[in-house]
């Protein structure tokens, strides 16, 4: 950060929580320059104007990015701006603090003291800055096709397999080649897609003079052809989720006279602490 980003958050800072209050920036920057009784042009980091309904009343603020705390000389400048100008209060926002003197000087001319720092080594732990909690109703409907049984209609039932195991299992047809009994299930599952939920579903397929495998029992049977048994399954997997959103702190604002402060998270959010 430099001064003129510097100055660039606090004139966000004070028009966001202004806004409320119907603060409005009329000035901001090098090109903010206010005339004074003495016939100087004073430039003006920051000016807002707020009204109470009867009188508009403006504040000139000051933004310091300095290295030190700030003496009542910076004090005594803005003092003189404010009494030039007619310009109803002063504020003077500061990276570093205030000196002592600084600060009772600043009390006498009613000029408002703010602390704008970014965190520093010993304040990690207040990194975590939450934002809001998303809650999601998810309604979901599942389906899902169910193989119930697999059969086979043997030439000769002495011959059966001992156990049907489809990802071990191929079917020799009568011309010689070879289909894996998984593509006949995927089969299967593409025809109970098509049906209604919970609809008991059979099928037959025909193999004529083919074989059945099990290739690693080295089981062989002959058959005319399997049937399958299924139905198309329908499951609500209804749930709730909770997403916290959470944003890093990045600066503490301290106003010394009012004793008010606020946390600030990089993405420009702004939350008033508890005292």
């Amino acid at each position: 950060m430099d001064w003129e980003e510097y100055e660039a958050i606090t004139k966000y800072i004070y028009e966001a929580l202004g806004r409320e209050r119907g603060l409005e920036i009329v000035g901001y920057g090098s090109k903010c320059k206010v005339p004074g009784k003495s016939g100087a042009t004073h430039q003006i980091d920051v000016l807002t104007t707020h009204s109470d309904g009867i009188h508009d009343y403006q504040t000139a603020i000051e933004c310091k990015y300095w290295e030190k705390k700030l003496n009542k000389d910076v004090v005594m400048k803005v003092a003189s701006i404010i009494d030039d100008t007619d310009i109803d209060k002063g504020v003077i926002v500061s990276k570093r603090g205030f000196t002592e003197d600084g600060k009772s000087f600043a009390k006498q001319k009613n000029i408002g003291l703010v602390e704008l720092r970014e965190l520093d080594a010993t304040e990690a732990k207040e990194t975590d800055f939450p934002i809001a909690e998303i809650v999601l109703n998810l309604k979901i409907k599942r389906k899902r096709p169910k193989i119930l049984n697999i059969e086979f209609d043997y030439v000769d039932i002495n011959t059966e397999l001992s156990k049907i195991e489809p990802n071990q299992m191929i079917v020799r047809l009568e011309n010689g080649n070879e289909v894996a009994l998984n593509e006949y299930i995927s089969s299967f599952k593409e025809e109970l897609h098509k049906q209604g939920p919970s609809k008991r579903i059979k099928k037959y397929f025909e193999l004529e003079n083919a074989n059945v495998i099990n290739y690693l029992s080295k089981e062989i049977a002959q058959i005319r052809g399997l049937t399958m048994y299924g139905f198309l399954e329908l499951k609500n997997m209804n749930n709730t989720r909770h997403f916290n959103i959470v944003d890093k702190v990045w600066l503490k604002m301290k106003s010394i006279f009012e004793e008010n402060s606020y946390t600030i998270s990089k993405l420009g959010m702004i939350k008033k602490d508890n005292n």
